[in-house]
This record gives structure tokens, C-alpha cells and sequence, in this order.
């Protein structure tokens, strides 16, 4: 998932609150413009389709549970990341996106 932060390694001017906003536009961005090299780019053309996004979210949670289990806070909160980032993915391909995900969230307070 290296491409999924500022470009060029720079560091972002986005507030840290920001940082789902930023990334969903980096993916929308790969979405569009499918740059070679690009690892979210794999996941847009994937011989699998959107199996291969369903498949890397199965992953991610597994490797989640497990670190919870193992009470390792480091890995479930990479693991979680994973996660989180092949959601969003997943929210592009079906052309959701974060304030959907937001609303749903605030409509259940």
C-alpha cells in the first residue's frame, strides 16, 4: 500500500483529523487515472475484479482478530489500517464514500 500517502514522501499539510478524507481522494485519484506501478491500481484492474478487494478485506480482518488476541497494539492498529484502507477501496468500487460512511455512523447516535 505504498501509495497511498502524500506524494513523494512529502508530508501532508491535511489536519490528522483529515487523514480519511486524504486517503479516499488518493484513492478516487488511482481510481481514475490507474498510474502503472500503483498498488491500488492492482486492486482496481484485478483479474478477480472486486473478489480481490473482498479477499484482501477477509485478510485484513483475520489478521486484525489475531492481533487483538495477542494483545499486540502495534499490529492490531497496523492490521486495522489494512483494513480500514481496503474498505475505502471497496467504498470507491461501489461508488460510496466517506461522508456515506459518515452519515451512516451518525444516524446511528
Amino acid at each position: 500500500m505504498s501509495d497511498q500517502g502524500p506524494e513523494s514522501g512529502e508530508e501532508s499539510a491535511a489536519p490528522p483529523d483529515a487523514v480519511l478524507d486524504e486517503l479516499f481522494a488518493t484513492i478516487e485519484s488511482r481510481k481514475e487515472e490507474l498510474p502503472e506501478g500503483s498498488y491500488t491500481t492492482s486492486l482496481f484492474t484485478h483479474e478477480k475484479g472486486e473478489n480481490a478487494v473482498l479477499e484482501k478485506i477477509g485478510e485484513e480482518t483475520t489478521e486484525a482478530i489475531l492481533a487483538a488476541k495477542d494483545d499486540d497494539r502495534d499490529e492490531l492498529t497496523a492490521e486495522s489500517a489494512d483494513l480500514v484502507y481496503h474498505l475505502l477501496v471497496l467504498f470507491a468500487m461501489k461508488d460510496l464514500d466517506v461522508d456515506d460512511l459518515r452519515g451512516e455512523l451518525r444516524d446511528r447516535f
